[in-house]
């Protein structure tokens, strides 16, 4: 299904949909009172910027280096070139410790290379303990957003969702109440946890470290107590020095829910006594984005969420529409890398407003990369047929200025005869739907510059 066809379901309950938009706008102002306070606000992601950008032109330095510091720590490292790779390093770690119960922490790799399923077809349990993954898990449906999992669904539909598998009275819908009952729920799946698996936000090439940022102390329940720690990493993730961590960890959660720092930003080095540590480091088409000149920016990414809070096309047609781990306009960058036939549709799911540029705490230029996808897409043949063959039509059109003024001319005339209910009927004309079509023009610029000029 295409993001068009998606989003059209999801924007045919009007009221979900406009309430979807309302709490991820009101993100967006929150996000905005916390930037205004920092006067160094367009400094510090200036320097975020340029730090990624040195650490991506020197990717298998660093990683070599923090490989080196990691295993001098104690740690075992190892890599993955693609998902299922990854998929089954994680699997063989978990046979050798004859492992069954596994906690897992919100992880978007590990959404991307589809982990859970994988790990179920081998008859190992795996519990989501982040809230909002756990919601969708048990919806047996992946994230809409990436910081906020399921925040397409209202307190009432948890309440379904725990009534059916947490067994709370019908009807409860209280958040105090809810979440009290996820915590009972999920602190039983901390206890007899075999393995517990998280994330990873920030990688120290200098020390071998690591930073995982929640909200919840999920994370460091779950390594705490577990006897083994697998920690699953895209190769982008990793930064040159320890100086440099304050920066992103002062613009992420401003970015992502306007706070001013996430309330837990735990710092992994080595396993305690009696525990393994790993580091999975999985590349999984990252290497092809940072080969493309055009796209390499993309990478800079530190998963905040902004530039979905702010987009308006993300807003009003939800997450599941894009039919990508990673969602909005950073993901429909992100997913022609992987399968351009696909995903061609992502790229054109944007306005090119700018926006989403505007609020990203790195400065990646993602309206613009956006655009450049677009290219590739239409010389690539990989757009649908309709709007291949309208972009063709139109083309031909705007390049012939005597045609254009000729058609202008018809169509003003054509607007001014058609009554407004055939004009504004929504099976003829989807564009009005939401809009009134403004009265057509006598003349056109074109003519009106052309009498005035003389």
């Amino acid at each position: 299904m295409t993001h068009p066809e998606a989003a059209e379901r999801f924007t045919a309950d009007v009221d979900r949909t406009t309430w979807h938009d309302q709490a991820l706008w009101f993100i967006r102002q929150k996000r905005d009172r916390q930037t205004y306070q920092l006067p160094e606000w367009e400094q510090l992601r200036e320097m975020a910027s340029q730090i990624k950008e040195h650490a991506l032109s020197r990717l298998d330095v660093y990683l070599e280096e923090f490989e080196r510091n990691a295993q001098a720590n104690g740690v075992q490292v190892h890599w993955a070139a693609d998902a299922r790779e990854h998929n089954e390093i994680v699997l063989r770690i978990i046979q050798q410790h004859q492992a069954q119960r596994i906690v897992k922490s919100k992880s978007m790799l590990t959404e991307e290379c589809h982990l859970n399923p994988f790990l179920e077809q081998h008859g190992i349990e795996v519990v989501d303990t982040d809230l909002g993954e756990r919601i969708i898990q048990f919806t047996n449906e992946p994230p809409s957003h990436i910081v906020m999992p399921a925040i397409h669904l209202k307190k009432e539909d948890v309440g379904r969702i725990f009534h059916e598998h947490l067994g709370t009275p019908e009807g409860e819908s209280d958040p105090q109440r809810l979440t009290e009952t996820a915590r009972q729920h999920l602190r039983a799946k901390f206890v007899a946890a075999d393995v517990a698996i998280s994330g990873v936000n920030f990688a120290i090439a200098e020390t071998g470290g690591f930073v995982v940022c929640t909200n919840e102390g999920n994370a460091d329940l779950g390594v705490t107590l577990a006897p083994v720690h697998i920690a699953c990493m895209g190769i982008e993730k990793v930064i040159p020095k320890l100086e440099h961590l304050g920066v992103f960890t002062r613009l992420l959660a401003r970015s992502a829910t306007g706070q001013l720092s996430t309330t837990y930003t735990s710092h992994f080095h080595k396993a305690r006594p009696g525990q393994e540590l790993h580091i999975v480091l999985v590349d999984n088409g990252r290497t092809t984005q940072l080969g493309r000149p055009d796209f390499r920016n993309s990478l800079k990414c530190i998963r905040c969420g902004a530039c979905m809070n702010t987009c308006p096309v993300y807003r009003r047609s939800g997450g599941h529409s894009y039919d990508f781990t990673v969602p909005g306009p950073i993901g429909a960058i992100l997913s022609p890398n992987i399968d351009l036939k696909k995903h061609s549709s992502l790229p054109f799911a944007s306005t090119l407003c700018g926006s989403c540029s505007d609020v990203c705490p790195v400065k990646i230029d993602i309206h613009v990369q956006l655009y450049k996808w677009r290219q590739l897409i239409g010389q690539a043949n990989a757009m649908p047929a309709g709007k291949r063959l309208g972009m063709k039509g139109l083309a031909a059109v705007l390049a012939r200025p005597a045609v254009y003024a000729r058609l202008g001319r018809v169509a003003r005339k054509m607007l001014a005869m058609t009554p407004h209910a055939l004009s504004h009927n929504g099976k003829l004309n989807p564009w009005a739907i939401a809009r009134e079509l403004p009265e057509p023009p006598k003349e056109s610029f074109r003519d009106w510059y052309a009498k005035t000029q003389m």
